[in-house]
């Protein structure tokens, strides 16, 4: 049996960048904060976050919302952000803020680009900014936190949810309940054929799945979203999705991972392989790790990485810019 407590969270999203010159796009033009910065012998990783009353206090890793921008030395000639024709899987990171037609004026003047303005397409509750140099995608909703007409305020910003493609939903379903998570909400699009499923924790004992209303939704962080496009799970023409970490064929990285963060990762990962065993997919064990020790990596049906760390993993490491 796998028992989930009150700790486990998702903690971040790993992206990677081709310059540390980067950051200043999520931190000046987006308002993110750098709170930690991880070097390494071949790679730096920098953990940005939007900081709270409710969060500063925390270390990195027992915190929601966070992003994990990694940079390997010497640079990437070319990042894949997962939207193209070729490499595709990895969709977007989501920011939801207070009042998001201000926030997109805001986003125009500092010079942010944007995929798709509220105005574009016929969903007009929804924009997306392209990040700079890496041309990530940013979905931006809103969230109502304390809005004021004409106005917004960065303490209302959260780093909302993490999109990813998939191509069979009852597969990823079990797999990411089998973690813990609990379905938030579905949408369904039947004219355009796909459907939205967000899922994380909520360790609210009478919650039930599938009813989190978009007004609760909005306001979270670290959310996890799957997209499933009609038709994918019985294509046997279909050759998956990229899962952002493999060259093979010429693949380019980009996204990196998901990462759940809990008190005794080492327990969670024994109870994973004395209750699944075989049917899951490990890339790196608890603490086998070269760089890091008392992490894990494990796999989804897709492929998609998602790393293991305890709460207090690197705390040495906050505020050390």
């Amino acid at each position: 049996m796998v028992e989930i407590n009150n700790s486990f969270i998702i903690n971040h999203t790993c992206l990677r960048i081709k310059d540390p010159k980067s950051i200043e796009f999520w931190t000046k033009k987006l308002g993110m904060k750098l709170i930690a910065t991880i070097p390494f012998d071949s790679f730096t990783l920098y953990m940005l976050n939007y900081e709270t009353e409710e969060n500063k206090h925390l270390n990195w890793a027992e915190r929601e919302g966070v992003l994990e921008l990694c940079y390997n030395h010497g640079g990437m000639e070319e990042i894949n952000n997962g939207n193209g024709e070729k490499d595709k899987g990895f969709g977007h990171v989501c920011i939801s803020v207070d009042n998001i037609e201000i926030v997109q004026e805001e986003f125009l003047k500092n010079g942010i680009r944007f995929q798709k303005k509220l105005s574009d397409g016929r969903q007009h509750n929804i924009a997306f900014a392209l990040s700079d140099y890496e041309n990530y995608w940013i979905e931006i909703i809103e969230n109502g936190i304390n809005k004021q007409e004409g106005k917004t305020n960065i303490s209302s910003y959260r780093f909302n949810h993490t999109m990813i493609r998939i191509k069979d939903p009852e597969r990823s379903l079990k797999f990411y309940r089998s973690l813990g998570m609990k379905l938030f909400s579905k949408k369904e699009f039947p004219e355009a054929k796909f459907s939205l499923y967000f899922l994380g924790y909520d360790h609210d004992p009478n919650f039930k799945e599938g009813t989190m209303d978009f007004s609760v939704q909005s306001k979270k962080e670290s959310i996890l979203e799957l997209t499933h496009n009609w038709g994918t799970e019985n294509d046997s023409n279909f050759k998956g999705y990229h899962n952002g970490n493999s060259t093979d064929n010429g693949e380019i990285q980009g996204y990196g991972h998901i990462c759940i963060s809990c008190n005794d990762p080492a327990k969670f990962c024994k109870e994973l392989e004395e209750s699944y065993g075989s049917n899951l997919d490990w890339s790196v064990k608890f603490n086998q790790g070269k760089a890091v020790k008392d992490i894990a990596f494990i796999r989804d049906p897709d492929t998609y990485s998602i790393e293991i760390i305890p709460h207090n993993l690197m705390s040495d490491r906050m505020g050390k810019l």
